[in-house]
């Protein structure tokens, strides 16, 4: 749960736990390329990066929220809106970002999340961003084929972030985020988007979900990158986006300990496996699992399959 919602069914492709999947085939060469010699990096934490928050930011606001006009850039790929933005969100890299500059809005009375790239305010409370998307946290509704979203990928981003309270708490219970510095002309399911003109089967396309070897020893780190670890083991990642090779997307957060998020630097590239998900696919349109799926304490079957 995260500010009473939801995120997205527990059925949904991102909850979905991938530690009994198959090796997906072109797993080696997808993991060499990602870099078999790289380290895994938190790209979140506490404290300040180049002026502004290590790490994603989003805000919840209450279901009053005053809506807001957006413009983008890539409209005929967005989500008109209008957007329940305060004109004090955080923005991903601080206000003098000329990174990403993702804004994340968490509607938490109707459990809709907004999410724009490249985002500035503008007078009178609206905003201009280059793309946008909402998406509803009770659904598993993927984005129209061919689309964008706040990320590369087309996917949602908040969901795939490592949140501090979660990691306090003992157990992530679903995929996250990360990068790769090259990726292919390609996208994978639940992706709906690329964003390469590379063409080569050695390039990852987005939407791929890689995951850390099982044998992988994680007894040696602190408890709360061991959280981290077992979460890459049972629910792995999920390529989102091109960017530094390893790097694990989360919420900065004054908690976290950038010394002990800095044990995540020992874990190599070669360490992960690319997993086969298409067995999971019941509708391209859906991000539902297809097949009975252990979530937490319940299995779930699917009403096809009933």
């Amino acid at each position: 749960m995260l500010a009473g919602c939801q995120v997205f069914p527990a059925d949904n492709i991102w909850n979905a736990p991938v530690d009994t999947l198959p090796v997906h085939p072109n797993s080696a060469a997808y993991v060499s390329t990602i870099g078999l010699g790289e380290y895994v990096h938190a790209d979140f934490g506490s404290g300040e990066w180049d002026g502004g928050p290590i790490g994603i930011p989003f805000v919840a606001v209450p279901g009053t929220q005053p809506m807001v006009a957006v413009s983008f850039l890539w409209y005929d790929e967005s989500d008109p809106g209008p957007y329940p933005v305060p004109p004090d969100a955080p923005i991903e890299g601080g206000a003098g970002s000329t990174g990403d500059r993702h804004v994340l809005v968490l509607d938490q009375e109707n459990c809709l999340l907004y999410e724009l790239f490249h985002a500035y305010p503008q007078a009178g409370g609206a905003w201009s961003a280059s793309s946008g998307a909402i998406f509803d946290l009770n659904s598993n509704l993927l984005r129209p084929d061919g689309w964008t979203s706040g990320d590369a990928a087309g996917l949602p981003i908040l969901p795939g972030l490592a949140r501090y309270d979660e990691v306090a708490s003992g157990e992530i219970t679903h995929a996250l985020r990360f990068t790769a510095p090259e990726t292919r002309s390609a996208y994978i399911w639940p992706a709906r988007h690329e964003a390469s003109d590379l063409t080569g089967a050695q390039y990852p396309p987005l939407g791929l979900r890689v995951r850390l070897k099982a044998g992988f020893d994680i007894s040696g780190f602190s408890p709360q990158v061991q959280v981290i670890l077992q979460a890459l083991k049972k629910y792995g990642l999920m390529l989102a986006d091109n960017g530094s090779p390893w790097y694990l997307s989360g919420v900065p957060d004054e908690r976290w300990d950038n010394d002990v998020l800095h044990e995540l630097h020992e874990v190599p590239g070669s360490a992960f496996e690319a997993v086969d998900t298409s067995g999971l696919l019941l509708d391209p349109n859906s991000g539902q699992v297809a097949s009975p799926v252990e979530f937490n304490e319940f299995v779930y079957v699917p009403l096809a399959a009933r």
